[in-house]
């Protein structure tokens, strides 16, 4: 065993060990496999064997693995140690991944040889099983994937067992896809050489690589450390039969999809030319084209009755009819009887298997097919058609040219031995691309590399791993790919001169690996030292390499602010380069201008003009992926084309990915608002579905499109209301027998349990901090205990958009109740909006919202949920809502007795201290004092001598007068605000005009700012501006002591603002109470003023109101104080006449102007 042989003499199989040799049926490897029989099963050398398809190369792979195997061999007897040598089996498609798992589960298994696959369809595996694997099955890109993270941490400890690299198809290596093949071989060449590794398996990994005929196999061969002796090469010569090719090319139709379904006309007359009567596999992209070809066909020879070509005896037809019987597919049968069929993975496998069986026999000579069958079950004809060399890309949503390996697998059907020895090969493609299938099929297409192109990022999935971590290892890596001898043979694909000396071929290299870093560094993905040698990654590095994104996406994330909306999240999604290829065609345009238009106010977002007024043309393949979100995103989309349908489909599912890309980068930026759009723009495209979607139920199996209508109808269109419905009632609003609504009823137990927040505040020992407890509540359990429900529990300040907690639990298993102690800093007397969010990672609409407004020194007892502060948000911060009590519009009276319980601590007291003494805004409590009358000249003296130290020249905007026109708003209008002496009662708004005037201007500019004689506290300014409505039946005046309606003086511009050009925009309908028409002048406001202001100061038990306990309801933040002594008439200036509210009010309300020039005059 083992020794040389005569190289035209065939190896017997029982050449092998014993125990080896039932994995092979037949007794003699054929001439090709005898050849390579001692390179494969008694040597350890690298190998590349290029040979025709159907030439029996699989056999190779197989012989490696039981080379590898046969260490655990003692005695005679098999004992393998699970995964502690592992096999790579590495193929161009998950199909042929699963036709490999399915033939080695039956060949291995019995040597209890472990297989699994890691594809798309397997995506979820536990740790265990990839270290009990001995064959890991897998696809470039998904391996590469999975060993981008963990490798060095422990993670990927399997990483280490690796022994034996299979490359099948390493032709792939020229198709875009090949730089992932490209870069994960050179990552495991780039480990197998590091210190760490070198007791490893790994240490010694051998490559075999197999592909079609290529006329550059050398360059393989040298980038897979191959020796000569290694190298087999194999022509037509080994192919079983001989293979007749012929390619035509034909014109273009308008679009891909119309290209396709004109070929079908050309297949008869190129099956009667070339087929010669036998049987023929034509090979359709899709399951529809397939029957459509059959449907064509049949038809044909339905047309020419008994000189049918496919029906060639009366014995044959009467089989075909008593087949057709059999099957349950009608349009199968109507086409059985004429000599053709088709076959795809919309068949039962009742018809799967009736259809083949006939096939073979010869019963049936024609049948159409998808490129599937290319990988599945032997199912050889003498003619293969490949109808169109393009295919429906699900993901990419459009029409792509097949992967070389896929043609060629398609030509390796036919003639396939031993049902022929002759076979012809047919590819119908455009006839722009007749030269390249003309060089495919003649073995003369160089392979090239594909890695330049996507350099950045593969370069920075090295650099997470720390596999690179300086500028040499960056340099050897780049070396380890197929690029680097590529670049070298033909140096003007990539850019260069050819004949270019080796000297400024390493140069250009250094370049590459320079440019690609700094880039790299300049968006923050990695850190680079000062000589820019040393190199570690960044967060959004990482999370780059984790969610596999462009580099050009992760730009826009990077770059994208931290308070993004949902509306801007899905915005970066449409420019996205994962969803670049997505184009925007003519005939698309009507239907998305129709989307946008929104005449039924379906969708959340439009796609908008610079104006804000929404687009009525689509011009761009960004504005056409926003519309096709947001109409899916409806639960109930208008587009049903197949073409958008695909699209929506790419879009939901990359844009998922990206968007949670998005929101671990804002979580690592503690971006609150960033975070929380990204979290529910990702679910909502997952389940292609909104939030608040009246079609939330489709998230349920067995509910959908048409019963979620049906129940939405019936109002059962969340899950509270689905718990509550009764069964019987389903079935009949859903028109289904029962038990269908126990069923229904049944699916509920997949949600996860319900769970309760709690914010509370505690109290905290250290000054200027503030110290809350969220506690959560498990208040039912999930009824499935083999299914894990994970939530994100998000804790964040509003003002400040800043995480202050994160954490990702399951919401089974946490402890009910589940504490989370936050202290944070917050300014004495500042306020802050604390948020917590618990967020379901499967479902939409289950998600739980709490909020708590605390400031700092005063009590804060009142939670609110996320609805009631959705219409406290709208509102800007400069305003505050007041909610008087409605005992206390009239006007208040000091009493003797106590009235601690009718006042609200967190209201400050606007007493007129000094100010070294204003230390606190909180009220403080009324005492039984005996009552001390202060005469109105004492109180104005006051009011004067404090005036003299505020500073004139103001250098904010804050407390600039001339700074922008502020809106005074009352904060509640009681609908029977009327006094009851008169029912006379103003309009509720009253605009002051900030505009400094003349004598304002002057008194600026003249007067020297005085130094103070005290110490001013800075919270002196922040008690706010304002005028309170009077009741007095005199002229409709007011009074400073009347506790009515308060009017605050926003002194920030405001969003409402810009609406005041529009009288008739300052009310809502709700707000338009019928009013009595007065006219203010300010003479009369003086007068008011001067006669009815109180002449006691907080005393307890006077007559006489107190300006103190006017104000108690009135929240004093971020505004400035307003004092006033006279004020002259502004309400005859001419700049003002036009500012009527006549159009609103009608005749029963005149608006006052109050200008600065005369409340300021006094200083």
């Amino acid at each position: 065993m083992g020794s040389f042989r005569d190289s035209y003499s065939l190896v017997p199989v029982s050449e092998l060990p014993a125990p080896f040799r039932a994995i092979f049926s037949f007794r003699y490897f054929n001439s090709l496999q005898s050849e390579c029989f001692f390179g494969c099963f008694f040597s350890d050398m690298n190998m590349v064997i290029s040979a025709p398809t159907g030439s029996g190369k699989t056999v190779l792979f197989q012989l490696c693995i039981l080379r590898l195997m046969s260490k655990f061999l003692s005695e005679g007897r098999f004992s393998p140690i699970k995964g502690t040598l592992k096999t790579i089996y590495i193929a161009p498609s998950k199909v042929l991944v699963q036709e490999k798992l399915r033939d080695w589960n039956m060949k291995f298994g019995p040597l209890a040889i472990n297989c699994l696959e890691m594809t798309s369809d397997s995506e979820y595996y536990k740790s265990k099983s990839i270290q009990d694997a001995d064959i890991i099955l897998t696809t470039p890109e998904k391996f590469d994937a999975v060993t981008r993270h963990g490798i060095r941490n422990g993670d990927l400890s399997f990483f280490g067992d690796i022994s034996l690299v299979l490359i099948d198809e390493v032709h792939l290596l020229n198709d875009p896809r090949g730089a992932s093949l490209e870069a994960i071989v050179s990552r495991i060449k780039m480990l197998s050489h590091t210190s760490q590794m070198g007791s490893s398996p790994l240490a010694n990994v051998r490559f075999l690589a197999v592909s079609a005929t290529i006329p550059n196999i050398q360059d393989i061969a040298e980038w897979l450390l191959v020796p000569s002796e290694g190298i087999k090469s194999f022509g037509e010569e080994m192919r079983p039969v001989k293979l007749v090719t012929k390619v035509f090319g034909y014109a273009p139709a308008k679009n891909d999809f119309l290209f396709e379904r004109r070929l079908q006309n050309f297949i008869f007359d190129l099956l009667m030319q070339y087929s010669k009567g036998k049987s023929a596999l034509v090979f359709c992209s899709t399951r529809k084209g397939a029957v459509e070809s059959a449907q064509c066909l049949s038809q044909i020879a339905m047309r020419l009755g008994h000189s049918s070509p496919f029906v060639k005896s009366i014995q044959q037809q009467e089989k075909l009819k008593e087949a057709s019987l059999s099957f349950t597919e009608k349009q199968m049968q109507s086409f059985i009887i004429h000599g053709v069929g088709y076959h795809n993975g919309g068949l039962s496998m009742k018809d799967r298997s009736l259809v083949e069986g006939l096939f073979l026999k010869g019963d049936i000579q024609i049948l159409c097919t998808t490129n599937t069958l290319a990988h599945g079950i032997n199912l050889p004809a003498h003619t293969v058609v490949v109808k169109s060399t393009q295919y429906f890309n699900k993901e990419k949503g459009l029409y792509t040219e097949y992967d070389r390996s896929m043609i060629l697998q398609m030509c390796g059907r036919a003639g396939r031995p031993p049902f022929d020895d002759t076979g012809t090969v047919i590819i119908m493609t455009r006839r722009d691309t007749v030269h390249l299938y003309e060089s495919l099929l003649n073995g003369c297409e160089l392979v090239e590399s594909q890695l330049l192109s996507c350099a950045t990022e593969h370069l920075m999935a090295e650099i997470v791993q720390l596999i690179v971590s300086d500028i040499s290892l960056a340099i050897e890596w780049l070396k380890c790919s197929y690029l680097h001898v590529r670049i070298k043979k033909n140096p003007e694909n990539y850019g260069l001169k050819r004949g270019i000396p080796s000297e400024c071929l390493e140069k250009h290299m250094l370049e590459i690996c320079m440019e690609k870093i700094k880039e790299l560094s300049e968006h923050g993905m990695v850190w680079t030292d000062e000589d820019g040698f040393l190199l570690k990654p960044l967060e959004p590095g990482r999370l780059m390499t984790k969610f596999y994104l462009k580099f050009n996406t992760m730009k826009l994330i990077v770059n994208a602010p931290g308070s993004s909306s949902v509306e801007d999240v899905l915005h970066i999604i449409s420019r996205s380069e994962e969803l670049s290829w997505i184009q925007l065609r003519r005939n698309e345009k009507k239907l998305l201008n129709d989307i946008n238009s929104d005449k039924e106010g379906r969708l959340r977002f439009h796609v908008l003009t610079e104006n804000g007024k929404r687009k009525k043309r689509i011009q761009t393949r960004e504005e056409k992926i926003f519309v096709l979100a947001n109409d899916c995103l409806t639960g109930d989309p208008l587009v049903h084309d197949l073409s958008f349908n695909q699209d929506v489909t790419s879009i939901c599912t990359r844009g998922s990915r990206i968007a949670k890309c998005m929101k671990e980068c804002y979580i690592y930026r503690k971006s609150y608002k960033g975070a929380m759009s990204s979290i529910l723009l990702a679910k909502c495209l997952h389940h292609k579905l909104w939030e608040n979607s009246p079609y939330l139920l489709k998230q349920l199996p067995g509910i959908g499109m048409v019963t979620a209508k049906a129940l939405q109808s019936a109002g059962v269109n969340s899950f509270e209301s689905l718990a509550a419905a009764d069964p019987r009632k389903i079935e009949i609003v859903t028109g289904r027998k029962y038990p269908f609504g126990n069923h229904i009823k049944e699916s509920l137990l997949l949600l996860p349990p319900k769970v309760e927040i709690k914010i509370e505040e505690s109290e905290c020992m250290k000054a200027g901090r503030l110290k809350l407890i969220i506690t959560l509540y498990r208040t039912c359990q999930s009824a499935t205990s083999n299914r894990h429900h994970y939530a994100d529990i998000l804790i964040g300040s509003e003002e400040d958009n800043m995480i202050l907690f994160h954490e990702k639990l399951r919401a089974e298993e946490f402890p009910s109740p589940h504490a989370i102690t936050i202290i944070f800093s917050c300014p004495k007397y500042a306020s802050a909006t604390i948020k917590a969010d618990l967020i379901f990672e499967d479902y939409v609409g289950l998600d739980v919202h709490k909020k708590l407004i605390v400031t700092n020194g005063v009590d804060n007892t009142k939670s609110k949920d996320s609805e009631d502060a959705t219409s406290s948000s709208s509102l800007p911060k400069e305003i505050y809502v007041v909610n008087p009590d409605p005992e206390r519009r009239s006007r208040i009276i000091c009493k003797e007795t106590d009235n601690a319980n009718k006042i609200q601590s967190s209201m400050p007291s606007f007493d007129l201290l000094e100010y070294e003494t204003v230390t606190d805004i909180s009220t403080p409590e009324p005492q039984q004092t005996e009552c001390k009358t202060n005469s109105k000249e004492m109180i104005f003296d006051h009011i004067r001598k404090k005036s003299k130290t505020f500073p004139i020249s103001l250098t904010s905007t804050m407390m600039d007068y001339s700074h922008q026109p502020l809106l005074l708003r009352i904060a509640e209008t009681p609908k029977n605000l009327a006094y009851q002496r008169d029912g006379d009662y103003l309009g509720n708004i009253i605009v002051i005009d900030s505009e400094p005037t003349d004598a304002f201007k002057k008194v600026s500019s003249s007067t020297e700012p005085t130094e103070p004689t005290e110490p001013v506290k800075a919270s002196i300014a922040c008690y706010p501006s304002l005028l309170k409505r009077g009741n007095s039946s005199e002229m409709g005046g007011f009074e400073i002591e009347t506790h009515s309606d308060v009017i605050l003086i926003d002194s920030e511009p405001i969003e409402d603002f810009k609406k005041m050009s529009s009288p008739s925009s300052f009310l809502t309908e709700r707000e338009k109470i019928p009013i009595k028409s007065t006219r203010i002048s300010s003479s009369v406001l003086k007068s008011e003023v001067y006669e009815e202001f109180p002449t006691n100061y907080l005393q307890s038990g006077c007559k006489k109101p107190s300006w103190s306990d006017s104000l108690k309801q009135v929240q004093s933040i971020g505004c400035k104080i307003s004092l006033f002594d006279e004020l002259n008439s502004t309400s005859d200036r001419t700049e003002f006449s036009q500012h009527s509210l006549s159009s609103v009010l009608g005749n029963q309300s005149d608006e006052s102007f109050l200008g600065f020039k005369s409340v300021f005059s006094f200083l």
